[in-house]
């Protein structure tokens, strides 16, 4: 069994698709990455059982993005990216964890597989979430213009861009979340 971590950015920059594991991959750089990530995995298919996870934002309180999102925030100056309509996928680390435990022990899950939370929000929901967890506002927003500038086509690919990712092969084989819902899940993490 061959577990390869991909991720959400396969699909690159959808708008309001729903993207499941059967949709298309993107066009831009990320999205090319994990292609290739992807087909080279798929070269142990003879030998082994697949699973390409293709991961969400993994909400941890210690580690990965939503440490450095959280800081606005505790300095009262957070709010939402962009226009805050793009889609944001994202799992609990508890979720991710168990979802690598259940591709891991159960022959039925092969191939990609959508590692996130069945209900992806808004950019500027997950803002108003993380502010009405923390009991901080959430009105200032970071502009897209000044992100271009900072970080070039990488703003797109991993803040800008709407990735509305719904785990459908999970869901179709029986995996229970945790942590379905956004706010629940911050409320843990933020405990």
């Amino acid at each position: 069994m061959l577990l390869s971590a991909s991720g959400q950015n396969y699909y690159g920059d959808r708008g309001e698709e729903e993207l499941t594991e059967e949709s298309a991959p993107g066009s831009d750089f990320l999205a090319q990455v994990c292609l290739d990530w992807e087909s080279e995995a798929l070269q142990a298919t003879p030998l082994a059982r697949v699973v390409l996870l293709r991961t969400a934002l993994v909400l941890d309180r210690n580690e990965g993005a939503l440490p450095r999102m959280l800081l606005p925030f505790r300095l009262f100056g957070g709010g939402r990216i962009g226009n805050g309509r793009q889609f944001m996928s994202w799992v609990h680390l508890r979720d991710w964890v168990g979802i690598a435990a259940f591709a891991i022990s159960d022959p039925r899950v092969v191939g990609p597989v959508n590692a996130g939370a069945p209900r992806p929000v808004r950019n500027a929901e997950f803002a108003a979430t993380i502010g009405r967890v923390m009991r901080r506002p959430s009105w200032f927003p970071a502009p897209s213009f000044a992100l271009r500038a900072a970080m070039g086509e990488m703003a797109e690919a991993l803040l800008l861009g709407s990735t509305k990712m719904r785990p459908a092969r999970l869901l179709e084989t029986g995996y229970r979340f945790d942590f379905p819902d956004l706010e629940p899940a911050l409320r843990d993490i933020l405990s």
